[in-house]
């Protein structure tokens, strides 16, 4: 089972509007060069990180052909755009995108917090369609377009304990 990475998205901080990118480094054990997490700028840091993002674009597809909600263009709050691969397959497995290798973490549920930034039915339409949340052990450079395979099964190295203080507010 193999997919595509289709768009990248950064927020330099917490409540910054995400940004397609043309191209993103993967760092090791941090996650994506100039995101909110990997600079410790998210409304999570010290208690709710994710390293790095996935949602499914035939998700994000759906969602707005059903509901009307704007989520093509980074309001769904997810770095990398996927296609072609069901994440919830990637549970338990280590996977490459690019240069990169991640490992699967957790589902990544949408916030409350995300409608008061994005849309009101935000939260309702992403549901359990929000995408997943995984940690990079093996740095590089990801672009749209690069393949996500899975390299096989994930030995799961304890999460990195937070560094700081949790910040209020994204």
């Amino acid at each position: 089972m193999n997919g595509n990475v289709e768009r990248i998205y950064l927020a330099t901080a917490g409540r910054a509007a995400m940004q397609r990118v043309a191209q993103v480094e993967a760092l090791t054990d941090r996650g994506l060069s100039g995101d909110r997490y990997c600079e410790r700028k998210g409304s999570g840091t010290g208690w709710d990180e994710c390293q790095v993002t996935l949602i499914e674009g035939e998700h994000l597809d759906e969602i707005a052909g059903q509901m009307g909600v704007k989520v093509l263009n980074g309001e769904h709050r997810r770095n990398i755009v996927s296609r072609g691969i069901s994440l919830d397959e990637l549970e338990g497995k280590c996977f490459r995108i690019g240069e990169a290798v991640l490992v699967y973490d957790r589902p990544r549920p949408p916030c409350a917090y995300i409608a008061s930034i994005t849309e009101p039915q935000m939260t309702k339409a992403l549901g359990k369609r929000a995408g997943i949340c995984a940690r990079v052990v093996a740095g590089g450079t990801i672009r749209p377009g690069d393949l996500i395979s899975i390299t096989g099964e994930a030995e799961m190295p304890p999460r990195q304990e937070t560094r700081n203080q949790p910040v209020k507010g994204d």
